[in-house]
């Protein structure tokens, strides 16, 4: 649409990149201050977790109300995305789901979590990061893609790919997310900048869509179409920092170094920078297993607890809600487990 109408002197993914680094720089601000992460909402070890139940419910249900307003207007449109397939992966996205539900209660954060505090000077984070996007990448290309292919093998077929296609679907999702929200927010009172932030990150997945789909979609050269991510977009700039030269960065990249100047420039315009880094090998060890749980769920998934969970259930994708509903039962069965032992360790 945008490329139509005007002459940018750029090409489709170079546009698509400033784009990607806009919508993640709004990101990483509003997920640094409101301390953004959906682990804090299930874990039992946390103590606001009501708090941040809401604000999360807050952008779960702007990203559905946001992605059904701007699909009906014609600003979004994902019909052939994955996420709206009909063949449903069930034993890869339960299984992977389950997996980064368990790495991301071990490494005390999600992977929006972690890329926030890397940017603020948490090593154990940057660590994480690094472990997660190469599994994350070895899944995609590399040798593990084999375990992929196999768990992905296995699939049902579905007479519907989202909920939205049920008649009065959407409305009532949107209506039971809002409802949902709103009793979070009156039962525990968070913050109300906190909940305004949490509005702010349930528009970055919309406009991610809107942008690559649309707005900046080229029919003579098309791209992959995305949105606000973490899954991809690190095993894409993981590859990208290698081989620069023959991978060009896209908007999964921009949105990526979006988060982190973000996050850098408002932690420390806070006072919030402070480095943090491995107390035992046995912490080190701990956390490495839950960047690779999470790599390998995330692929298996279908996306985080954003690209899943925000992204994917804005278009109230079945593929994107089971993969949601499985990260939240294995992080809270995981976190049950370890409660009566567990330690708590900063993040």
């Amino acid at each position: 649409m945008l490329l139509e109408t005007y002459d940018w002197g750029l090409e489709a993914r170079t546009l698509q990149l400033l784009f990607g680094l806009g919508l993640g720089l709004v990101f990483g601000v509003a997920a640094q201050i409101s301390r953004f992460c959906l682990r804090r909402a299930v874990a039992v070890d946390s103590e606001d977790r009501g708090s941040a139940g809401a604000v999360w419910l807050t952008a779960f249900a702007t990203a559905i109300l946001g992605f059904q307003l701007a699909s009906a207007y014609g600003f979004i449109a994902i019909e052939d995305h994955r996420f709206l397939a009909t063949d449903l992966a069930v034993l890869a996205i339960v299984i992977g789901g389950i997996a980064f539900g368990a790495g991301m209660v071990l490494t005390r954060g999600c992977v929006s979590r972690l890329t926030v505090l890397s940017a603020t000077g948490n090593m154990r984070a940057a660590t994480v990061l690094i472990i997660f996007a190469i599994t994350a990448h070895a899944m995609l290309k590399g040798v593990l893609s084999p375990v992929r292919t196999a768990l992905g093998s296995v699939t049902i077929d579905l007479p519907f790919a989202s909920i939205a296609e049920l008649s009065g679907g959407a409305a009532l999702s949107g209506a039971v997310a809002v409802i949902a929200a709103a009793w979070l927010i009156q039962r525990f009172r968070p913050s109300w900048h906190h909940v305004a932030l949490g509005v702010v990150i349930g528009l970055v997945p919309v406009l991610g869509w809107a942008t690559t789909s649309v707005l900046l979609f080229d029919e003579f050269d098309p791209l992959a179409i995305q949105s606000a991510a973490f899954t991809l977009p690190w095993s894409d700039t993981l590859f990208w920092v290698i081989a620069s030269t023959a991978v060009p960065a896209g908007f999964g990249t921009g949105f990526i170094g979006g988060i982190l100047f973000g996050s850098f420039a408002s932690a420390a315009l806070r006072g919030e920078l402070q480095t943090a880094s491995f107390e035992s090998a046995a912490q080190t060890g701990r956390y490495a297993l839950g960047a690779v749980l999470m790599g390998f769920g995330g692929v298996l998934a279908g996306g985080c607890t954003v690209g899943a969970g925000l992204s994917g259930s804005a278009s109230l994708s079945i593929a994107a809600l089971v993969a949601l509903v499985s990260i939240v039962a294995g992080a809270w069965a995981t976190s049950r487990a370890l409660s009566p032992n567990a330690v708590a360790v900063p993040a």
